[in-house]
């Protein structure tokens, strides 16, 4: 399949739902990408559009979703297993090279494919699960986190940014493959479980404790680029809640992901990094 072109003005899709979100907040965050046609679409139904057909009309996707995660379910939450099909689909959008900018609680979503922990860079466990042949524990969130943000290195995601600004976010502690990303942004927080609190808990009702858990120490990681086939991908753990994406940083760094994502030198970079961790065939 030929990998997707360009051309003014581009499209984004941006996807949501399946965690509770400020509709408004989120609709204001995309405001000012005048070079971009955006169409918004919510989960289960955006599931249908995530397919080297229909996904490559766009240039890029903001995800602030979380499926395959069912608060509803007896023992929740449940965690439901991606059908072939989509799976299918979803690695072939990427094969062709569609531009993802992921957000905030996307780190959870498909608990029960693994894969997709891989695409993303890291994992939000929402009970305690294998992933990478290691054992987790349900992982740490805290709420309402003043925290300084430094930017690491010099990326076009990063640029105009200060090298330190405030934020105030949930944060999550959690694992994330620093082996297969590129920092992009780190926070001064400690990332130890005594600064956390317990995400199994929070589901079972009991908001804000501790008790019994324990995690081991996570990454100040809160942004990287990766890519995955052809895609470039950027992960961006901000967003919880209007506060956050209302910092003028934050949007700042929503909109520089999304317009490095949707370029020829993110593709090219994409395609580079792509041929240079695929095994050579071997000779004769």
């Amino acid at each position: 399949m030929d990998l997707i072109s360009y051309s003014a003005p581009h499209r984004l899709l941006t996807v949501a739902r399946g965690h509770p979100y400020d509709r408004d907040a989120f609709h204001t965050l995309t405001d000012g990408l005048d070079e971009f046609d955006i169409c918004h679409v919510e989960q289960p139904v955006a599931q249908r559009l995530l397919n080297p057909v229909t996904a490559t009309q766009y240039d890029a996707l903001l995800c602030y979703d979380m499926p395959g995660v069912d608060f509803t379910a007896a023992e929740a939450p449940g965690m439901t297993v991606p059908d072939e099909t989509f799976r299918h689909d979803y690695l072939a959008m990427l094969e062709a090279g569609i531009g993802v900018v992921f957000m905030h609680h996307a780190l959870a979503a498909w608990p029960a494919w693994e894969t997709y922990a891989d695409i993303v860079g890291g994992r939000f466990h929402y009970r305690a699960a294998t992933l990478r042949n290691t054992e987790w524990p349900d992982s740490g969130y805290r709420h309402q986190v003043t925290h300084t943000v430094s930017t690491v290195g010099q990326h076009p995601v990063t640029a105009g940014l200060p090298e330190n600004f405030v934020m105030e976010d949930e944060l999550y502690l959690c694992p994330v493959f620093e082996n297969s990303i590129t920092p992009l942004l780190r926070s001064d927080y400690a990332f130890t479980d005594s600064h956390f609190f317990s995400a199994a808990q929070a589901v079972a009702g009991n908001m804000n404790s501790r008790d019994g858990w324990s995690h081991p120490a996570g990454s100040a990681l809160v942004g990287w680029v990766k890519h995955w086939g052809n895609s470039p991908i950027v992960y961006l753990q901000g967003g919880d809640d209007a506060t956050a994406m209302g910092n003028p940083y934050f949007k700042q760094l929503v909109h520089n992901a999304l317009r490095w994502v949707s370029s020829e030198d993110a593709h090219t970079w994409a395609r580079e990094q792509r041929q240079a961790t695929t095994p050579a065939a071997p000779a004769g």
